[in-house]
């Protein structure tokens, strides 16, 4: 049987931290705590549970963060847990099984995480497969008779283990300082933060958060050396920003761009319906939200792709007096919704 190193990066978490500890008590062989500047009563919830207990001054890096947790653990495997996960009894049960029989080559084992979309800012599923268990030493070994190499690709194992995602409340604030923190300190942020920061944008973000983030991906835009991917992603911020401000010399000029890709966004079509939607061209509106319904694709959200603009050509349509093809569009809209 495998031993585990349950690691936890935790900060002002004492309404929901005993929680998750009490799931995790009954798989655990060690409980690893790292604090990053509590000002409530966590610590003092976590040593009910675990000595080891550890300080870590918060530098904005939740990897260096999680990197200093795994350094503690002393176990076959580390579980990677967050305070505002939990366990049922049927996947505890499930777990304590998976462990009795885990194969000593599995490096890493995938967890469905659920229940994302209650609170999301990044995520587009409720459902899916997350990394959560991870071999501690990890072995190498060289692979080909000829040319050899060494062997870096991880095996990993997709286990039937549900993890409930159940924050207690939306960590977008939180999140969008950070990227701002990051950007003020003159960190470039990698390809998979530029898709990160532009999803959260456009799955919990504000006006204002759009509006603080538009200078970074303007030179997103400006970078030769950033992928067209990136640009992609850069250019559906862009236009939201500049529908927002009234800026339709720049809305047009990267709309146009994200138009003529073979793939465009529907969240590029999406804002051009809105626009004209603002400005009482119903009509031309619906070609650009029908365009985000059916003829795109979404980039960053999937309901630019689906419910919202169904929405919007209902409420277009209503505008124009056809009400047949509003509630046409509505119970559309209602039906890709409850998918």
């Amino acid at each position: 049987m495998i031993t585990i190193s349950v690691c936890m990066i935790v900060r002002n978490e004492e309404a929901i931290l005993a929680r998750c500890l009490d799931c995790i008590k009954g798989i655990a062989d060690e409980i690893i705590i790292v604090d990053t500047g509590s000002t409530d009563q966590t610590k003092e919830i976590a040593k009910k549970y675990t000595d080891k207990i550890y300080d870590f001054k918060w530098i904005h890096d939740f990897a260096a963060a999680r990197n200093f947790s795994f350094s503690k653990a002393t176990k076959d495997y580390i579980y990677v847990a967050d305070a505002d996960e939990m366990i049922d009894k049927e996947n505890i049960e499930r777990f304590q099984g998976l462990k009795q029989v885990l194969l000593p080559e599995i490096e890493i084992v995938q967890m469905l995480y659920t229940n994302q979309l209650e609170f999301g800012t990044t995520y587009n599923y409720d459902s899916e497969y997350r990394p959560k268990l991870y071999k501690r030493i990890r072995t190498f070994q060289w692979v080909d008779q000829i040319h050899e190499t060494v062997e870096i690709n991880p095996v990993i194992y997709d286990s039937d283990i549900e993890i409930i995602h159940k924050p207690s409340e939306n960590h977008a604030g939180r999140d969008f300082r950070t990227f701002l923190t990051l950007l003020e300190k003159g960190e470039r942020l990698s390809k998979k933060l530029v898709n990160m920061y532009a999803k959260e944008l456009f799955i919990a973000g504000s006006d204002k958060d759009f509006i603080e983030a538009k200078e970074f991906f303007l030179n997103v835009l400006e970078d030769d050396e950033r992928t067209m991917d990136e640009k992609k992603d850069a250019q559906c911020v862009v236009c939201k920003c500049c529908r927002i401000q009234d800026d339709i010399h720049n809305l047009l000029k990267n709309s146009i761009k994200g138009i003529a890709d073979k793939n465009p966004s529907s969240e590029i079509c999406y804002e051009l319906g809105e626009y004209f939607y603002e400005m009482k061209d119903y009509k031309e509106a619906t070609i650009w939200f029908y365009n985000a319904a059916y003829e795109a694709g979404s980039s960053l959200n999937i309901h630019y792709g689906g419910d919202y603009p169904l929405k919007r050509l209902s409420d277009c349509y209503r505008k124009i007096g056809d009400e047949e093809q509003a509630k046409i569009y509505e119970e559309l809209a209602k039906e890709w919704s409850v998918k």
